[in-house]
């Protein structure tokens, strides 16, 4: 099979690649490009971010990691795209009192999306693509249907992130470090000498302070409690997200939680931990992944933040492409523009995104 590897120059996309050549594929590598000089988002400090001018120069140590496989390597610039799809939205999002997720709109559109598209374009065939996401795809004969499941390595798995591929996506993607720990892929890499043990990775799409990115001058407002009690004053609401607790600069005898932001107003809305809990979740723009429905009764774990564990929920289909969650415990975690991925044991059923907030309960359709 002719496998197009998409490679970052980290541990995962290395040691992805180098698997895959030795289980005998015909590989070809790729690095989309997502950074440009003239951008005018501001370049993170961390140079272990994705969106940073540090990647664009690792296509030199890629190329040479490249030919010591021999492998064809190619070089794809996204950057435009990346800008108005994930960027844009990103500051749209925050501006509007919404935490977005750009990882998972970056794998959609342009990671399993635009890049492969250009690829074509470039005259590069292949029969399917590689990353090294720690996350595992199945085939179901009886639905005749591709489905995602969670990685081997629960610390590691990164399918809350790609829950929006779809079947065509799904049918011609790999992800090879799915079924490994992530012990035993830094040991295969340090056995072939990719890179020196203990190598940093990327940890975040930014790695910096997220409003730079948002790019606007500090309007200072109230911070308040659910009855409208002033406590402090903040620099601009985008500042914050909710559930956050730390960097609020307010005394109070227990720990304060962000509840809400008011985009209008420009507030923001503080409350102790038992007054941040919603028992219900509406979810919009709905990706149906491996199932296209819920089963009535059945507790399913629903994660609505990345490092979540996940939350026992019945779930309804609403809509076409919308959805109801009922905790069973109320979650402190909901979180308007964020995603929510509804889990049955390792398998990946639906997600879409978190359209109500805390204090505003009005259902969005898609």
């Amino acid at each position: 099979m002719k496998v197009l590897v998409g490679l970052s120059g980290g541990i995962d996309s290395s040691v992805a690649a180098h698997l895959l050549a030795k289980e005998g594929h015909e590989v070809e590598g790729v690095t989309m490009l997502i950074w440009k000089k003239d951008s005018p988002y501001p370049a993170p400090v961390s140079p272990n971010s994705c969106y940073s001018p540090a990647r664009a120069e690792d296509k030199v140590q890629i190329a040479d990691f490249c030919r010591r496989l021999s492998i064809p390597y190619h070089i794809l610039d996204c950057s435009d795209l990346y800008e108005s799809t994930v960027l844009e939205n990103f500051r749209s999002e925050y501006m509007n009192a919404r935490t977005p997720n750009p990882c998972v709109w970056c794998n959609q559109k342009i990671k399993f999306g635009c890049l492969l598209d250009y690829a074509r374009a470039h005259g590069i065939s292949f029969d399917a693509f590689a990353t090294g996401h720690y996350a595992r795809i199945t085939y179901n004969q009886d639905l005749d249907r591709w489905e995602l499941r969670r990685a081997k390595d629960l610390k590691k798995d990164q399918s809350y992130f790609l829950y929006r591929l779809d079947q065509v996506q799904l049918a011609h993607t790999l992800f090879p470090l799915g079924g490994l720990l992530k012990s035993e892929v830094r040991a295969i890499d340090v056995a072939q000498g990719f890179h020196e043990e203990g190598q940093a990775e990327s940890q975040d799409f930014y790695g910096g302070d997220y409003s730079e990115l948002i790019g606007v001058e500090d309007r200072p407002g109230d911070i308040v409690t659910t009855d409208g009690r002033v406590l402090g004053r903040h620099k601009g609401f985008w500042h914050y997200t909710i559930g956050q607790r730390k960097g609020l600069g307010i005394a109070a005898a227990r720990p304060l939680y962000v509840l809400d932001l008011d985009s209008v107003s420009n507030r923001v809305v503080v409350g102790f931990e038992d007054e941040g809990g919603q028992s219900i979740a509406d979810v919009d723009d709905v990706v149906w992944t491996s199932r296209d429905d819920f089963d009535p009764g059945r507790i399913y774990q629903v994660k609505v933040r990345s490092a979540s564990r996940g939350e026992d929920a019945l779930v309804e289909k609403t809509g076409p492409c919308s959805f109801r969650v009922r905790f069973r415990s109320p979650s402190r975690g909901v979180t308007p523009g964020q995603s929510c991925v509804v889990y049955d044991d390792d398998l990946v059923v639906a997600g879409g995104i978190i359209e109500s907030s805390p204090l505003d309960m009005a259902h969005v359709s898609c």
